[in-house]
């Protein structure tokens, strides 16, 4: 068959094998270059690196692009675990599933140990068997990375499902938006959530699941003395906090960098290590596809970041996280509130007043000139595998259980 995108209300619902593959080879090829131009050294090689690196959200975004900087730049071995739907035969499977068979298969052909897991990452049985194949391979884990992304957790202890939304709190919040195929603005609005959706979200979405993995793998004994754990927030422009960081979401991110505080002090304590949330720029996503205002922010960023040459995508920020920031072989650099600033960039006083001049003048009209929808596009087809230079999208599908 011929697989062409198929996208309702800002969201793909399907994935190219091919293209999946052909968009994580990139990924692997871009920190293998910038292995050579850092001059980076793997722990074999003498540098200062992590040897072997557990992945919890391991299949797209930045879990991904944290995989593969750790296993190709770095040279670890890793452990991955995400929930995905798998392809079958004829039934196409999510993205992240075609992407995490491109890793293992190319780090297979590197020679670097890797074994992914599809499972529930907020299961106690997941656990389990991440240490049981970190044991297999006599490991202990320097690198532990949280980055899940759901919309529901089960609280494993009582069995409750809780689920997360995106709502401001006091009042409604409305934005302008922008269809990224189309091109057409329009107005979006979310209505406030109560308490308990507040509670829920940080339930699902905040730092206790962390805390639980961190727990259980020490009791284990599959952490080594000085592992670092990180974990990934966001904090944006001042225009989207009403609906994003002083929301529900920022709420459980709030919590989560509450958790890593007290992680860091256990992990001090008991291993001499430690426990970051590292703040990331803002990046086409499945979700922020559908958060007022963030599509057209982001495509105005997107325009404004690259005419100064500072724009990255998810590849480059990890890249540039576990370069200039996790393995300088001097302490991690952090802000008053212990936190990692890789959105730096994003949020220079420059680009954000620049971003801020467009926004206020942009059009139907305009659109085009003030922001970069092409480059918009293209980011939110490549997370499904469309748009990908060097793929025939033309050519027959043969099956969707390959790659």
């Amino acid at each position: 068959m011929v697989i062409k995108p198929m996208i309702r209300s800002n969201i793909c619902i399907n994935a190219h094998p091919a293209g999946c593959a052909k968009e994580t080879e990139r990924q692997i090829a871009y920190v293998q270059s910038r292995k050579s131009k850092r001059g980076i050294k793997t722990a074999a090689e003498g540098g200062t690196a992590p040897k072997a690196v557990l992945v919890l959200g391991c299949s797209t975004g930045y879990g991904l692009a944290s995989r593969i900087a750790a296993a190709f730049e770095y040279g670890a071995a890793t452990i991955g675990v995400s929930f995905e739907k798998e392809g079958s035969e004829k039934k196409g499977g999510t993205p992240g599933w075609y992407n995490n068979l491109a890793f293992d298969q190319a780090a297979k052909k590197a020679g670097i140990p890797s074994v992914t897991l599809n499972m529930d990452a907020f299961s106690d049985a997941c656990r389990d068997s991440v240490i049981a194949e970190a044991k297999k391979l006599g490991i202990t884990f320097d690198l532990v990375v949280y980055s899940l992304a759901s919309p529901v957790r089960t609280d494993p202890d009582t069995g409750v499902l809780y689920k997360s939304v995106l709502k401001p709190f006091g009042k409604p919040f409305t934005g302008q938006t922008v269809d990224m195929m189309t091109g057409e603005l329009s107005m979006m609005s979310a209505d406030p959530a109560n308490d308990d959706e507040a509670a829920q979200t940080i339930k699902v979405m905040g730092g206790e699941d962390w805390e639980r993995w961190i727990t259980r793998l020490s009791a284990a004994g599959v952490l080594s003395k000085g592992c670092m754990t990180v974990a990934y927030s966001y904090i944006g422009p001042a225009l989207s906090h009403a609906i994003y960081r002083d929301g529900t979401i920022g709420g459980a991110k709030k919590h989560l960098e509450k958790t890593a505080r007290a992680l860091d002090s256990r992990m001090s304590a008991e291993l001499g290590g430690h426990a970051y949330v590292s703040v990331n720029k803002g990046l086409v996503t499945r979700s922020s596809a559908v958060i007022p205002i963030i599509p057209l922010y982001l495509s105005v960023l997107f325009k404004v970041m690259k005419e100064k040459g500072t724009h990255e995508g998810c590849i480059e920020q990890m890249e540039r996280l576990f370069a200039e920031r996790l393995y300088t072989g001097g302490d991690v650099p952090v802000d008053s509130e212990h936190l990692i600033r890789i959105d730096d960039w994003e949020l220079d006083p420059a680009v954000q007043a620049e971003v801020n001049a467009r926004l206020a003048k942009v059009t139907q009209d305009n659109l085009a000139e003030l922001g970069d929808m092409d480059g918009y596009r293209h980011d939110f087809l490549a997370t499904n595998g469309f748009d990908v230079e060097g793929v025939d999208y033309e050519a027959d599908v043969a099956r969707m259980d390959v790659i």
